[in-house]
């Protein structure tokens, strides 16, 4: 992780704190401070110490829900200038993603998710044989068909979050790590600031952009929000002379790196630990766990004890759980890194040759709709909710943090946040995924 220097002085008045110096948070941040706001962020452990610098570094909008569709179009919109704009290096680049299909009847739903793009004018398209064998140079792939997204594209999530804090800061923001948010402050009924481990801080606004931990800090301050956090299972490799553009399959997803290694992952495996909120939530993800069954692999691990141990109400002046646990660390899943190593070296022959250099786990967010909350909060006026994007913040992170500053400071919204609104899961809506196919 590249070294950042945080500031060290805690303001007593800002117009705005945000919880969570992740991508989401960070892009929160920097949005408001480039439009003359005063800001805190404030993170409990290091910039973008969990799951932003965790995850695959995929910029895609290919294959998503299309619901969020034109939000990432306008994320990835402000990835072509982020490098720019902070002044530092992301490891953009516009690559394209090739989503491999086993199926011809897999290989239709991917061709009808193709229409989600057409009011945008993205080119996305079906590539079979000899066209998937020019972009995967090497490779022994038995796949029907593929999606073809050439404006895909790929980032570091180690620079990439740092790169946007650092900007932050450059633009008047105070960023502050080890610094854990334990409450809200409420007077009159609406928020007025934040209590922190180092004290109070007088604000308007408040932002929780605080991922896998978001469920925790909003139960304190009453709020059911339901969300469960995915382990995914990453590795990193030495150079191999391998494709330019990061391909998904069932047994495996890789992406090239900036050092010309390659982040490679499985394609359909992650591991979610049995804890008591598996229980408490159980009924709003049910379906969600009747559509991904084959792609869950549920366990009973320490998580159990670990979860059921934390208290789920603290006053002001109390340790909380995230000074006991200041960077979330899981470790990767061993059987998931066999099965995706040697799918990837039976069909790329080149990675034999290749070393794991690294290998990791990453707590995802997840809600039961597998789309993120960017949301003000009805309940608590002056709060608001930046979370649960359910393994794809990294990529749109730039878009959701621009909206949610639409959000807090009353702008005409970027896009029509009203699918990511808090109060789908109070108010009688049904809760969906959509794959879009």
């Amino acid at each position: 992780m590249p070294l950042f220097e945080p500031d060290l002085r805690l303001p007593d008045k800002v117009d705005v704190v945000v919880i969570g110096g992740g991508i989401v948070g960070a892009s929160t941040a920097l949005e408001l401070a480039e439009r003359g706001h005063s800001v805190l962020l404030c993170e409990k452990g290091q910039i973008g110490g969990e799951q932003s610098s965790r995850n695959w570094g995929w910029v895609r909008i290919s294959r998503r829900d299309p619901r969020e569709v034109p939000l990432m179009a306008e994320s990835m919109r402000l990835f072509e200038g982020l490098a720019q704009r902070t002044g530092r290096k992301t490891g953009y680049v516009r690559s394209g993603i090739v989503f491999g299909s086993g199926t011809e009847g897999y290989l239709a739903k991917l061709d009808r998710w193709r229409r989600h793009l057409e009011p945008h004018g993205i080119e996305s398209r079906i590539l079979r044989g000899a066209e998937i064998d020019r972009l995967m140079p090497g490779g022994n792939l038995n796949l029907k068909g593929a999606l073809y997204t050439p404006m895909d594209g790929r980032a570091e999530p180690q620079w990439v979050t740092h790169a946007i804090a650092e900007a932050a800061q450059k633009a008047g923001a105070v960023v502050m790590t080890s610094l854990a948010v334990r409450s809200l402050d409420i007077a009159a009924g609406r928020v007025a600031g934040v209590a922190t481990e180092k004290g109070r801080v007088h604000a308007d606004a408040v932002v929780l952009a605080g991922g896998a931990w978001s469920r925790l800090f909003a139960g304190n301050a009453g709020l059911q929000l339901p969300q469960l956090k995915v382990l995914n299972t990453v590795l990193r490799t030495t150079p191999v002379d391998g494709p330019e553009t990061a391909l998904w399959t069932g047994g495996f997803a890789f992406r090239k790196r900036a050092d010309g290694g390659y982040t490679v992952a499985s394609g359909s495996g992650n591991t979610v630990d049995i804890v008591p909120d598996s229980f408490r939530l159980g009924l709003t993800f049910l379906p969600t766990y009747l559509e991904d069954w084959k792609s869950l692999h549920f366990r009973l691990s320490s998580r159990w004890a670990i979860e059921a141990g934390q208290a789920r109400h603290w006053r002001p002046d109390e340790m909380t759980a995230f000074e006991a646990c200041r960077v979330l660390d899981p470790a990767p899943s061993g059987r998931i890194l066999k099965s995706c190593w040697a799918a990837l070296g039976r069909a790329f022959p080149a990675f034999q040759k290749a070393d794991i250099v690294q290998s990791w786990g990453g707590m995802i967010d997840a809600t039961p709709d597998a789309i993120p909350v960017i949301s003000a909060v009805e309940q608590i006026p002056g709060f608001h909710i930046a979370t649960g994007f359910s393994g794809h913040g990294f990529g749109i992170a730039p878009g959701a943090g621009k909206l949610m500053a639409d959000i807090v400071t009353g702008a005409p919204p970027v896009v029509d946040p009203s699918a990511f609104r808090f109060s789908r899961f109070t108010d009688g809506s049904r809760i969906r995924t959509d794959s879009g196919y």
